[in-house]
């Protein structure tokens, strides 16, 4: 039976997650990676959703941050206020999951438009709680497939800020840690010291040259393992 580029991604961003104790979620991706988690490498885990669930304890994967599933069973409920109040801003989440449609080479993160605001070809979701997430979870894990459309030299619009603006120049220090990591279907990125996207780990399968004709821009590499080469 041969993995998935989903089943990949997932498995991954599950395995980012050992030893963590607070995750906020979003559907998707994230929440599947999440949920493997907590059932796997972080016990303790406790998944927090932005429409003020904390220790969710979902059955099955939810449809929404609606969904009656995150609150069945789940330690506290609370407004969206106190959640990004008391819990986001107020320091306490280890690591924030989101998915983007477009990131560059600083973590710069679009879920707004494709194309010009005023006029796009497509317009996504938007922001939602991940603008929030990304300037104060202490670790923002990034999950979303690589093409040259999702991995480009210059996003289309900034749903949440990365390490630089998209020019290069310097951003003002967050209250939290900004992108650590973006996991893909063909390899896993952390970040320099200087902020720059750095290809950590192949996907099994995966090639550098597979890396290089999925990328908008020239990936600076810092392979410690690979279990695709």
């Amino acid at each position: 039976m041969s993995t998935t580029p989903d089943e990949l991604m997932v498995a991954a961003a599950a395995a980012e997650l050992a030893g963590a104790r607070t995750v906020f979620v979003g559907i998707g991706l994230p929440n599947a990676a999440a949920i493997l988690a907590r059932r796997t490498v972080a016990p303790d885990l406790e998944l927090i959703y932005e429409s003020g669930v904390v220790g969710a304890r979902p059955s099955r994967l939810p449809d929404s941050i609606g969904d009656p599933a995150l609150v069945s069973g789940a330690t506290a409920t609370m407004s969206m206020h106190d959640l990004f109040a008391y819990f986001l801003q107020g320091g306490r989440i280890e690591v924030g999951m989101l998915g983007a449609a477009q990131v560059d080479r600083w973590g710069n993160l679009n879920t707004t438009v494709i194309g010009p605001y005023a006029n796009p070809t497509v317009r996504l979701p938007g922001s939602g709680g991940a603008c929030e997430i990304a300037l104060n979870a202490a670790r923002v894990i990034v999950v979303m497939s690589q093409s040259p459309r999702s991995f480009v030299e210059r996003v289309d619009f900034v749903t949440s800020p990365g390490h630089r603006h998209p020019d290069g120049r310097p951003r003002p220090g967050w209250a939290g840690g900004g992108p650590d990591t973006v996991i893909t279907q063909l390899g896993v990125y952390r970040f320099g010291t200087d902020g720059e996207m750095e290809l950590s780990t192949l996907q099994p399968g995966v090639s550098e040259a597979d890396i290089d004709a999925a990328s908008g821009w020239p990936i600076r590499r810092a392979l410690a393992s690979s279990a695709g080469r």
